[in-house]
């Protein structure tokens, strides 16, 4: 129990003093927490191979970050950003991928392979995307709502991304494929459709979304309401957690991203008269992890293979940042055109 709190606290206090620092110095508060995790893990050691446990608990932050998000969109909000998501989105991730895809394909791999490295590199991080443009106060503005559409296609086209990669593996990674499957097995992973035939998992999937959104519709705001009756406050934050755990759950089990059921069942409840308070309930547990998140990765960079491969490394995350359509082109493109629109 002991080592617990010793892990707690070291946490804690990396986020407590590098955190503020990097939000005096022009940083921001990402890049603080990343170099907190720098700090408690590759330099001093002060955590190890725990960092690796707590970073896929933490990345439920990025949950109940994208069912924020949604609680903010009404369905009809959504319906306007169609040709934004469609349009924006789509040309940047088939950009994204046609370049990268071709630079690989000279640097002489095989076009699965290539073609593998272009699909990856065209996604970005949702969490420090949204994090940023919040901290920046740009999430409401007009570079901030394409910025968002691009983010959102991005998390959407991981689905058939993921459904693609295992036709273009290379036959030495089936192998590694394989004994990754069998220790999932062993781990006793529940899902729900992972024997089922493909149509059969189409229609789990289907109607999965359609009771996500139909309880969102329909029963949630009697339960909050029934809730909200009993004037106890921390019945009503557990049920705020409670929602977002069960979708989160249900989307596991059916082989989708977490964080878009999240995003979809707060579209759905944008509506609600509890949204507010959903809010401020949710708000803090968000942030905590975000933060717990991004010192983990801090915390992970192996920085020998960093040393090994330096000029490597360092020229293609160059080319990666000049060239103009790669996944966190929204950003640049968020801030460029908040300023157009502000000026």
């Amino acid at each position: 129990m002991t080592v617990y709190f010793v892990q707690a606290f070291i946490y804690l206090c990396a986020a407590v003093v590098m955190v503020p620092l990097a939000k005096r110095l022009g940083l921001g508060s990402v890049l603080g927490y990343l170099i907190a995790g720098v700090i408690i893990g590759p330099l001093t050691g002060l955590v190890g191979q725990e960092t690796n446990t707590i970073q896929h608990f933490a990345e439920f932050g990025v949950v109940m970050m994208l069912f924020l998000v949604g609680l903010e969109l009404e369905p009809s909000a959504l319906w306007q950003m169609r040709h934004r998501l469609l349009g924006l989105g789509g040309l940047q991730v088939s950009l994204t991928a046609g370049i990268i895809t071709a630079i690989a394909l000279l640097l002489g791999q095989s076009w699965t392979t290539a073609f593998t490295i272009g699909l990856i590199f065209s996604l970005s991080s949702t969490a420090i995307v949204l994090q940023t443009l919040n901290e920046k106060g740009l999430s409401k503005t007009e570079g901030g709502r394409s910025a968002f559409s691009v983010l959102l296609f991005q998390d959407i086209a991981v689905i058939p991304m993921l459904a693609l990669m295992p036709l273009l593996a290379l036959p030495e990674l089936k192998a590694a494929s394989a004994q990754l499957a069998t220790v999932a097995q062993q781990h006793t992973q529940l899902s729900l459709v992972a024997h089922l035939p493909g149509w059969a998992n189409a229609l789990v999937v289907l109607t999965a979304i359609i009771g996500l959104v139909s309880a969102g519709h329909f029963l949630s705001r009697p339960l909050f309401r029934y809730i909200a009756n009993t004037g106890l406050q921390e019945v009503f934050t557990a049920a705020a957690l409670m929602l977002i755990v069960g979708i989160a759950a249900l989307m596991s089990l059916i082989g989708l991203s977490p964080a878009l059921g999240a995003f979809l069942a707060g579209v759905v409840m944008a509506n609600s008269e509890f949204r507010h308070e959903l809010e401020a309930n949710i708000e803090p547990f968000k942030g905590l992890l975000l933060g717990l998140f991004f010192i983990t990765v801090g915390a992970g960079i192996n920085f020998s293979l960093l040393s090994q491969n330096f000029a490597v490394i360092l020229a293609l995350t160059l080319g990666l940042m000049t060239q103009p359509f790669q996944g966190d082109f929204s950003i640049s493109f968020a801030f460029a055109n908040s300023f157009a629109v502000d000026t």
